[in-house]
């Protein structure tokens, strides 16, 4: 059983159990929290908070989440002492002489992380917002200063907006939780980027993933363990078409359950997963599941919760309903919320996620044959102003005005209003990158377009200083300058021929005027001196010395090639 308690005015849960005691101090602050211009502020503070501890002889950890930061330990109640205080006393005073060794750690780590359907599904459905903010790069991490830190402990890690889960016999005497004076701070409203839903977008070519935001409820976790049941007996046991199937459920601070589905795909077999997963949701829209899945998922979820109590496992989640706002939530409550779920509850809450979903199809394969309809990406117009020219393409041109600033590539418009511009990303070379809230971004490379330098100039007036994020310096050799326009190729002049060549077709013309010519003189004479055949000696007289004649001709025409190639 849960019970609560308080320690230097920080709410605590605790759960009696044996052996090592764990514990965990968590605050209400997560990515969904930073703006993008920041983006990276908390995970630096909680690297910055764990320093003092370097190598120990117990385990512990940090994390940084969407919605929550904590710091968990595992030891003996003086290393959770220990821990806890130490953690509570490097917030008070960050040590700022390890902010730039830090802050190279975290783009380390960072350059080691891949993007995973998740972070896809969040930018697609929330932009460059919120809950939008893990699909993004820590890309405030340069700019940030001693005085940011400072400010963010000050609204964010504070007593208020803290609560402890401590796993044992009882609350560890020694525990100092002094921390700034604050308030609790609210879980963050979730935007959409989506026009339309369902919707869909295409994404790797070996994956299949969908989620959708419904009402957090049991029925909710139910459904999530039925469309993996269903989905691994379709793709995987009955076609053989994906090796991994899974779904799951993810609560937000606002009282939403977030469903997520994923199925691996071959590349040759991209639309047969494709079809086979929006099967199952369709199926999942009419309300078609067995419900033998349902009962067989809400006795997994009872063993699990039981086995959960028993370990602790349980209090992570029940802060984090603290400090979202919402009560704690003792198990016998929640076992009987489980075995009072309905086939029918789940079927309504598949009725309202497949109305709500987002689905990332594989490779080149769409969607819209199943009713959804793809997601935007780009934008629906061009901002007005001056337009500038790319010095390399003539069908891209860039777009500046007051209002906000237009990339048109042929057909495709991107625009990044100022008074919708989460940040703009600036390098020291006068590069530029605006990333609008919806997630649409413009890249100027001012080297790359007619009036550029202008035009940074521009944005630097009208983009509000708290939007600017500083990048490091680039290398010189990767700052782009415009190719030079393609020159003519100049025809290849005609090759001479051979002089072997030449010299066999003088010999030859040269037999031909000896014998034709010879030929003539000798019918010539021969009809002077005949009377009779005179006719027949004089035609053929007149043949031979034609043919020599243009033999001769063609003579002097291979030696005047030949001359003119020897001058040039």
């Amino acid at each position: 059983m849960i019970t609560t308690h308080q320690v230097s005015g920080v709410p605590v849960l605790l759960a009696p159990t044996t052996g090592a005691m764990h514990a965990g101090l968590a605050f209400r602050v997560g990515f969904a929290d930073e703006p993008l211009a920041k983006r990276g502020i908390t995970h630096l503070i909680e690297h910055l908070a764990l320093h003092a501890f370097g190598v120990t002889d117990h385990h512990y950890n940090g994390a940084t989440g969407t919605e929550y930061t904590y710091f968990h330990t595992r030891g003996t109640e003086a290393d959770v002492v220990a821990f806890l205080n130490g953690v509570c006393a490097a917030l008070r005073d960050l040590p700022m002489q390890r902010l730039e060794v830090e802050k190279e750690i975290l783009r380390t780590e960072e350059n080691g992380r891949a993007e995973g359907p998740a972070e896809r599904l969040a930018l697609w459905r929330h932009g460059a917002r919120d809950f939008g903010m893990p699909a993004y790069p820590e890309w405030g991490l340069t700019g940030l200063t001693p005085d940011d830190l400072r400010a963010w402990v000050a609204h964010y890690f504070t007593t208020e907006n803290a609560a402890l889960w401590i796993a044992g016999p009882g609350v560890p005497a020694g525990l100092d939780l002094t921390l700034p004076r604050g308030v609790r701070r609210p879980a963050p409203a979730a935007s959409s980027a989506l026009p339309v839903r369902p919707a869909s977008f295409a994404g790797p070519a070996n994956v299949v993933a969908w989620n959708a935001a419904v009402p957090h409820r049991p029925a909710a976790a139910v459904f999530s363990g039925v469309l993996e049941r269903t989905l691994f007996r379709s793709l995987r046991q009955d076609s053989g078409i994906s090796y991994t199937v899974q779904s799951d459920v993810a609560v937000r601070g606002d009282g939403t359950a977030v469903v997520t589905a994923v199925a691996d795909a071959l590349p040759e077999k991209q639309a047969a997963v494709l079809g086979g997963f929006v099967d199952v949701l369709a199926a999942a829209r009419l309300g078609r599941f067995d419900p033998a899945d349902v009962a067989g998922v809400v006795n997994q979820r009872i063993t699990e919760l039981t086995s959960a109590e028993e370990t602790g496992a349980r209090l992570p989640a029940q802060v984090f309903n603290l400090l979202a706002g919402r009560p704690v939530e003792q198990l016998d409550r929640m076992l009987a919320g489980l075995r009072a779920v309905t086939p029918a509850e789940v079927a309504e809450v598949g009725r309202m996620a497949v109305a709500d979903g987002l689905l990332m199809t594989p490779g080149r394969t769409t969607a819209d044959w199943a009713g959804y309809t793809p997601a935007p990406e780009g934008s629906p117009a061009a901002a007005p102003g001056a337009v500038h020219p790319s010095l390399e393409r003539p069908d891209l041109r860039l777009v500046a005005g007051e209002q906000g600033v237009s990339l048109v590539d042929g057909d495709s418009v991107a625009t990044v209003w100022f008074d919708r511009c989460a940040a703009m990303l600036t390098w020291p070379d006068g590069a530029r990158r605006l990333i609008g809230d919806d997630g649409v971004q413009v890249h100027l490379e001012p080297t790359l377009f007619a009036g550029g330098p202008a035009v940074v100039a521009a944005l630097d007036s009208r983009v509000r200083p708290g939007l600017r994020a500083p990048m490091p310096p680039r290398d010189p050799s990767r700052v782009p300058s415009p190719r030079p326009a393609a020159q003519p190729v100049p025809s290849a002049p005609a090759r001479p021929a051979g002089r072997a060549g030449s010299v066999a077709l003088l010999v030859v013309l040269s037999l031909v005027i000896v014998l034709c010519g010879g030929l003539g003189v000798l019918m010539g004479a021969d009809a002077v001196a005949e009377r009779e055949d005179r006719a027949y000696a004089i035609g053929i007289a007149v043949v031979g010395l034609g043919f020599a004649v243009a033999a001769g001709f063609g003579v002097r025409g291979v030696l005047r090639r030949r001359r003119g190639n020897l001058t040039n």
